[in-house]
């Protein structure tokens, strides 16, 4: 997030002018050598690991570095790639145990679509800037709505699929429970994504972390 921050300097000042770099709380050179600093740590720390979860690490460490220089400007690509990084987290979180499995890629394809949905908006919001900064975002490439229905309909085909991981016997009772919160905050997100992209993706934020909340709890119904 910090380098993202770093090479989002010029684009943060029209889109987000409250952010610590554009407001003159941090320099940028700050952030980057902290960002470096983190990154060898992330590093050296992953070596500890499997060879998969290494070589899943230093993927997505070089991934984060070259997002906004070379990926979030093309339409679609920048999207893919956080989506990527978000479901990510489970790929890695297995292959440190040796544990990667069917199971594991669809919490991984589930998370990723969330996140696809919500980089989306995101981008919908952030338009004016990233025009600025001179961005080929997808908003700004196809329009906004055109991109704001596909939005909605990667957060439908999400909610269609939620139930699997109960279905398939990845997660407990609980689960179905919990998640039901998620579905419905992230409905109202996607309906409030239509006339403002800001809080509907703000929104979906929260939808994810009582998704998070609902994996976890699913597990340890299972468990019990």
């Amino acid at each position: 997030m910090a380098i993202n921050d770093y090479f989002d300097r010029d684009i943060d000042r029209i889109n987000d002018p409250e952010r610590p770099i554009p407001r003159g709380a941090v320099a940028p050179r700050t952030v980057l050598i902290f960002s470096l600093i983190l990154f060898a740590i992330a590093g050296a720390l992953a070596l500890l690991l499997s060879r998969l979860a290494t070589a899943i690490a230093v993927v997505n460490l070089v991934a984060l570095i070259m997002y906004t220089e070379l990926f979030k400007g093309l339409p679609g690509v920048g999207n893919l790639l956080v989506s990527y990084l978000g479901g990510s987290t489970f790929l890695f979180g297995a292959a440190a145990v040796s544990q990667v499995n069917t199971p594991v890629f669809v919490l991984f394809l589930l998370a990723a679509l969330s996140t696809f949905a919500r980089e989306l908006i995101k981008d919908i919001e952030d338009i004016e800037g990233d025009r600025e900064g001179g961005m080929k975002t997808l908003p700004i490439t196809i329009g906004y709505r055109p991109s704001l229905l596909i939005a909605l309909v990667v957060l439908l085909i999400a909610v269609l699929a939620s139930p699997i991981p109960y279905l398939i016997g990845i997660f407990g009772i609980a689960y179905l429970v919990l998640v039901t919160p998620a579905i419905l905050v992230t409905i109202y997100a996607g309906y409030l994504s239509v006339d403002d992209p800001s809080v509907g993706q703000s929104i979906l934020k929260y939808a994810m972390y009582i998704s998070a909340v609902a994996f976890i709890g699913g597990r340890i119904s299972l468990l019990l």
